[in-house]
């Protein structure tokens, strides 16, 4: 899978969930923030930093902050397997809010 497949797989997600109000959020947003930090970490290994935990500022924020830190990811250079990992964690993702 490419870099450029990863990030439609991106954008599928946030266009499934970014329209949502707070009320369909609800229980919703940890498993969204779960990845969210996920990637953040693979990022900060495959970069050599430290990780860093990812601010849960609100559930409305999560699409942003999912498109960041994908940017992030793909920036540090994840391998073809790293990427196909992190599109089945989309994918399983999607299903799961659906």
């Amino acid at each position: 899978m490419s870099t450029e497949q990863l990030m439609r797989a991106v954008e599928l997600l946030v266009n499934q969930v970014g329209h949502w109000t707070p009320e369909r959020w609800r229980d919703r947003g940890e498993p969204v923030h779960r990845l969210v930090q996920s990637f953040a970490d693979q990022s900060a290994d495959l970069a050599s930093t430290p990780r860093r935990p990812v601010p849960r500022l609100s559930d409305l924020a999560l699409p942003d902050q999912l498109r960041v830190v994908t940017a992030d990811l793909i920036a540090a250079g994840p391998t073809p397997a790293q990427t196909a990992a992190a599109a089945a964690d989309l994918a399983a993702l999607r299903t799961l809010l659906t």
